[in-house]
C-alpha cells in the first residue's frame, strides 16, 4: 500500500483527470472511480485552489494530507499528480510548493483586459498604444501566417496581434514572472515541477492567434508548460453540461490541439470540466489523449447527494441556506441559473428534492451530462455552507456515518466521466 507521505510526481503529456475535493473525504470515491474506469488516465487526487481554500478554511497541507491518505486507505498504488490550482501570487506558490504540490496552474485573469472583442478598431488601437510596451514580441509575430495540420490557417495579422496584445500583453507577462517564480521556489526545495497555463476564466474565447502567441511566448520565456487552459467557445457553466453546438466545439477544439502539438507537445486542457459528458470524447479525440480535465465542484454536490438519501430535512435545510446565498455567492462563478428558475424545497417531496437540486442519472441522457439548474444554486454555495457553524458540521457527520454511499456515488459519478473520455481516446 502507498505510504501517504510519499511524495506526488509530475505526469507529463498523460492524459490526466483533477479530482477537487472540498472537505476532504472524497478521494475513496476518486480512487473507486478510477480503479473502474480510469485505465489509461493518471489520476491528481489533491487539487485545490488558493479561492476554494479561503471558502472553506482549509491549508494546502491539509488539502494534500486528505487526499493522500484517502488514497492509501483506498489502496491506490499508482503515480499520483497534485495540482495547486488557479495561482495568482508568488506567495500562493511558495504556500503550496512547500506542501509538496508538483502541478502549478498559473492564473493571470485578472491582467486579461475583458472588454478587447468589444472594441472598435478606432478603440483598439487607443488601446494598443496604452499598453504597447506590455507586448515587446508584436512586431515579430505581425503578417506571420502558421498553416496548421486540420488545413486551418491562423493569420497573425496586425488586429489580431493588436487585440492578443491588449487582450493578453499584461497576462502573459503576469504568467512568465509567476512561472519563473514556480521555477525558483521549485529548483530551491530540489523538487520536480510542472506548469498549467489557465486563460480560460475570461468572457469571449480564446482565438487561435491568441493561443499561439501566449503559448509561443511562455514556451520561448522558459516555461514548463505541459497544459494550457484556452477559453473555449460555447458556454462551460458550472454543474452542467456543456452548452452550445458540439460539432463546431469539435472543430475548435482540433485546431487548438495541433497548435498545442505544434509548439509543445504540451496538453489541452477543459476547466470547468465537471458533468461535460456531451463534449468530452470530442475532447479526448482531437488531442489524440493529450489533455487534463479538471473538476472540483461536483464532489461536493455528489456529498449533498448523500446527505439527501440519508437526511432529507437537513438537505432542505441546505437548499433554503442555499438559496438565501446565492445572489451574493455567484458572483465569481460562470452560471445562469436564477432563484426562479427551481420550485422552493417547501413545494417538492423527497424524490423531486435530488431530481430539481441534484438531478439523478436516470433522469439524463445517455451520453449527456447534468442540466438541472439547482445544481448551480447548491454549486456556487458550497464556501458559504461549509463554513456556517450548523450546516458544515451537520454534512461532515452525515459522509462520516455513510462513507460507502460517498464512495459509491462518487464512483458511479465520475466513472461515468471517465468512460465518456476513453471513450475517444
Amino acid at each position: 500500500m502507498m505510504n501517504s507521505k510519499k511524495p506526488c510526481v509530475t505526469l507529463g503529456l498523460e492524459p490526466s483527470f483533477g479530482f477537487g475535493d472540498r472537505i476532504g473525504v472524497a478521494t475513496p470515491g476518486h480512487v473507486a472511480a478510477m480503479q473502474r474506469s480510469g485505465a489509461g488516465i493518471a489520476p491528481i487526487y489533491p487539487q485545490q485552489s488558493i479561492r476554494e481554500m479561503t471558502r472553506t478554511g482549509r491549508t494546502p497541507e491539509q488539502v494534500m494530507q486528505d487526499a493522500l491518505q484517502g488514497a492509501a486507505q483506498a489502496g491506490w498504488e499508482g503515480p499520483i499528480g497534485a495540482d495547486a490550482d488557479h495561482l495568482k501570487t508568488p506567495a500562493d506558490v511558495e504556500i503550496t510548493a512547500a506542501a509538496g504540490f508538483t502541478f502549478f496552474t498559473i492564473d493571470p485573469s485578472d491582467e486579461v483586459d475583458q472588454r478587447a472583442d468589444d472594441y472598435s478598431e478606432e478603440q483598439l488601437r487607443e488601446r494598443f498604444a496604452a499598453v504597447r510596451e506590455m507586448a515587446p514580441w508584436y512586431d515579430g509575430y505581425v503578417g506571420r501566417r502558421i498553416e496548421l495540420p486540420t488545413g486551418t490557417e491562423v493569420l497573425l495579422d496586425e488586429q489580431a496581434c493588436m487585440r492578443a496584445a491588449v487582450k493578453y500583453g499584461a497576462a502573459i507577462q503576469k504568467a512568465i514572472a509567476l512561472g519563473e517564480t514556480i521555477r525558483q521556489v521549485c529548483e530551491s526545495a530540489e523538487q520536480d515541477h510542472e506548469i498549467e497555463l489557465s486563460v480560460d476564466e475570461t468572457e469571449q474565447p480564446t482565438t487561435l492567434a491568441e493561443h499561439y502567441i501566449i503559448a509561443d511566448q511562455c514556451l520561448a520565456a522558459g516555461m514548463k508548460l505541459v497544459s494550457l487552459a484556452p477559453r473555449f467557445i460555447g458556454d462551460f457553466e458550472k454543474g452542467v453540461d456543456f452548452k452550445g453546438n458540439l460539432d463546431a466545439l469539435e472543430s475548435s477544439l482540433r485546431d487548438h490541439a495541433a497548435i498545442a502539438q505544434l509548439l509543445g507537445p504540451y496538453k489541452l486542457s477543459l476547466h470547468s470540466g465537471s458533468d461535460k459528458l456531451s463534449m468530452y470524447p470530442a475532447l479526448a479525440r482531437t488531442t489524440q489523449g493529450m489533455f487534463h480535465v479538471k473538476t472540483a465542484g461536483t464532489s461536493y454536490l455528489e456529498a449533498l447527494r448523500v446527505v439527501a438519501r440519508h437526511d432529507e430535512s437537513l438537505f432542505r435545510e441546505i437548499i433554503r441556506f442555499a438559496r438565501q446565498r446565492y445572489d451574493t455567492d455567484k458572483a465569481t462563478y460562470h452560471v445562469s441559473a436564477t432563484i426562479d428558475s427551481v420550485p422552493d424545497e417547501s413545494a417538492l417531496g423527497g424524490e423531486d428534492l435530488e431530481r430539481m437540486y441534484l438531478e439523478r442519472w436516470d433522469d439524463v441522457p445517455p451520453g449527456a451530462g447534468f442540466t438541472q439548474p439547482g445544481r448551480q444554486i447548491l454549486h456556487c454555495t458550497f464556501g458559504s455552507t461549509l463554513t456556517d457553524s450548523r450546516l458544515g458540521p451537520a454534512i461532515r457527520d452525515v459522509l462520516a456515518a455513510h462513507p460507502d454511499t460517498y464512495t459509491e456515488v462518487l464512483a458511479d459519478h465520475f466513472a461515468r466521466h471517465l468512460d465518456a473520455l476513453r471513450e475517444g481516446m
